[in-house]
């Protein structure tokens, strides 16, 4: 089982990169495609690849999630046997003035993948979601048999529509899938339109802070090594369906069909206040914000229930919000030094 071979697109992305590092570091064979879009800094995106390309385990392949072809041939030349999709166009803000980008990564390219799953007889297609997908809804915490109709930016109407275009694909072609509802993801190597990267290096050049909603926001920050430790431990629990399941009292996140959703967070929501706090004293330096009003297509808080996933796999998150931004401002201060960057 160990030389089996994994599929994991984004693999220069954030999350794709710890998670590609993890599995090559637990003896498995990784199979990584990015297409290096500009969405934000490539020199990142190419410093993330070049740690992974280093390793034997780790083969890359730059290619667009459009082009379904080469995706299927690598699939197949591969023998892979699991994919992890990780790639997808993300930001809130983006989608306000680029909505096409959305659909043909988040719609367009998932389709593909789900094909090529299908082709190519997928032994478990992992997906990633987004707390995003819960909207407008306020009931805390966030639990999967929550009702996600209303969805408050194209962002996250494409994530929901990702997680039913896999239950389709799961239902009509036995394909096991899971779909994972990340908590603002953070850490080091993160995106750099993420608030944790915008406010550190806004810090440390002095310059004013964006603090929405006047500062009155709560999240649910997880860690990066407790997502991919998370994922590590969903890759071999394969669903299988629940034969239980009524189709009179639907749940949610559970199915006839071998597919299962599930949150992926902390478990512990922080005040805005507090996080900009803790990085001021990691940086030794004050803010100096800009409060503004609630923008377009965000929520004011976000809280994980993450009941079903400790239930299945053990899982329980071991980094604390203090010990991630130290560990992401060490980060910053060594990697824009060397890499000279700014």
């Amino acid at each position: 089982m160990r030389e089996e071979k994994i599929l994991v697109t984004g693999a220069a992305g954030f999350i794709g990169y710890h998670l590609s590092k993890r599995l090559c570091d637990d003896g498995f064979q990784v199979i990584g495609i990015d297409n290096l879009n500009d969405y934000y800094d490539v020199t990142l995106k190419e410093s993330r690849l070049n740690q992974l390309e280093v390793l034997d385990r780790f083969q890359f392949y730059k290619i667009d999630l459009l082009d379904s072809d080469s995706l299927d041939q690598i699939v197949k030349t591969n023998g892979v046997t699991k994919i992890v999709h990780l790639a997808a166009q993300a930001g809130v803000r983006y989608s306000l003035d680029n909505p096409k980008a959305y659909i043909d990564s988040n719609i367009s390219g998932f389709l593909n993948i789900l094909e090529t799953s299908r082709h190519n007889s997928i032994e478990h297609l992992v997906f990633a979601s987004s707390s995003s997908v819960y909207g407008a809804n306020q009931k805390m915490p966030f639990s999967e048999k929550d009702n996600i109709d209303h969805p408050v930016s194209l962002y996250a109407a494409t994530k929901k529509s990702n997680e039913l275009m896999a239950h389709s694909y799961s239902s009509l072609f036995n394909i096991p899938v899971t779909g994972l509802r990340f908590f603002t993801v953070y850490g080091p190597y993160g995106r750099p339109d993420m608030a944790l990267f915008l406010f550190t290096k806004a810090i440390i050049e002095g310059k004013p802070i964006d603090v929405f909603n006047e500062g009155n926001l709560r999240r649910d920050f997880t860690y990066v090594d407790d997502i991919v430790e998370s994922i590590v431990r969903l890759l071999p629990n394969i669903p299988k369906g629940d034969a239980n399941w009524n189709g009179l009292e639907p749940n949610p996140d559970t199915s006839y069909a071998p597919y299962r959703i599930f949150n992926i967070g902390h478990n512990k929501p922080v005040e805005l206040g507090k996080f900009i706090e803790l990085i001021e004293m990691n940086l030794g330096k004050k803010a100096k914000k800009n409060m503004l009003p609630m923008q377009q297509g965000d929520v004011a808080a976000t809280y994980a229930n993450i009941d079903n996933l400790s239930a299945l796999t053990g899982y329980s998150p071991t980094t604390s919000i203090e010990e991630g931004i130290s560990n992401f401002v060490t980060w910053y201060k060594e990697y824009y030094r060397t890499e000279s960057v700014l």
